[in-house]
């Protein structure tokens, strides 16, 4: 199977049961952690999904593996090509390291010190870009083309998706586990292929469950596309902290799903991440990036009424530059 090839395809939840099988023994299966200054705060239960702590520090090997493990031998020989603001580079590095396939990853020139520091340690090759005036994914088709390497978007394919979507098959065992009907979860959002994919698990789990994405201020594409009924775009020139989730509109792939599967994008502001941050070191001793805040800023934000309720939420990474991490750490509650 090569990347193009599998691009014209669909994915279902089975697809999601496949991938599981493909990542036993590569994935972790992440803590599912309940906290009692948190459902003090929420009012309700919350039970926090830990996927900073998955290896990379993200959720993200789960679906660059997914692929990347079903690549032809003319695709391996040849290499990937990602691109990624860092942990999808990530990601598609360990994969590269763990089946032996050489990996190139466009990355922002701009992009944390400890992302592109893990990407070369983990064994990628780095071609930078400037995210803002030149397009990452044309650079990543034409160095394909020129070597014949397969392409590993970092959300828009089905293979990426059903391996993003074991984190949702996970959370939904996890909750099953204990006991827990949950009423509604947050997800972080950038294309998609997060909550799309477990969307289609916990779904199949629990048919009433509220899905919500979270988004950054300034590139809610996904929140206004889910209230107009069409992909909307985002200002992909606007700065942010959250370097995880800027991606300009949500997936081909992923937005017909996302479409049918998710109630509501929420949003959340710079401040309000930052506070998610520090709330996370102190009383979860977590550390986490911006991007991998903002489903936990939704909550303690109260962007819903989360009381007497169950709440899923999603921690998608703690990548963080340690600079960045210590000065909102330093800044008063």
């Amino acid at each position: 199977m090569t990347a193009t090839a599998a691009k014209a395809t669909t994915v279902g939840f089975a697809d999601v049961l496949r991938a599981r099988d493909r990542l036993a023994g590569v994935a972790v299966r992440t803590p599912f952690i309940e906290n009692a200054e948190l459902n003090n705060r929420a009012g309700g239960r919350v039970l926090v999904k830990a996927e900073n702590l998955q290896r990379t520090g993200s959720f993200k090997i789960r679906g660059a593996y997914n692929l990347m493990s079903q690549l032809d031998a003319n695709a391996v020989a040849a290499g990937v090509v990602a691109w990624s603001s860092g942990n999808h580079a990530q990601g598609v590095a360990l994969a590269g390291k763990l089946l032996g396939i050489p990996t190139r990853i466009v990355m922002p020139a701009d992009a944390p010190a400890a992302k592109r520091e893990a990407t070369l340690r983990l064994g990628g090759e780095i071609v930078p870009y400037d995210r803002y005036t030149e397009d990452r994914e044309a650079i990543a088709r034409d160095l394909a083309a020129a070597s014949a390497a397969a392409i590993v978007p970092s959300y828009d394919h089905p293979e990426i998706i059903a391996g993003q979507g074991t984190v949702g098959l996970e959370m939904a065992e996890q909750a099953a586990e204990i006991g827990v009907v949950p009423d509604r979860a947050l997800i972080c959002c950038g294309g998609g292929g997060l909550t799309a994919g477990s969307a289609l698990a916990l779904r199949q789990r629990f048919s009433d469950l509220q899905i919500h994405t979270v988004e950054p201020e300034g590139y809610d594409d996904t929140a206004r596309s889910l209230a107009s009924g069409r992909r909307e775009s985002a200002d992909v020139s606007r700065v942010s902290i959250c370097d995880a989730l800027l991606s300009p509109m949500p997936g081909e792939l992923t937005w017909p799903i996302l479409k049918n599967e998710v109630e509501s994008g929420l949003v959340v502001s710079e401040d309000e991440v930052r506070a998610a941050m520090r709330f996370a070191f102190r009383e979860l001793k977590m550390v986490l990036e911006p991007g991998g805040a903002v489903a936990l800023a939704a909550l303690l934000a109260a962007k819903l009424d989360f009381a007497g309720s169950a709440t899923l939420v999603l921690l998608s990474g703690g990548n963080v530059d340690p600079a960045l991490f210590a000065a909102i750490q330093a800044e008063p509650n």
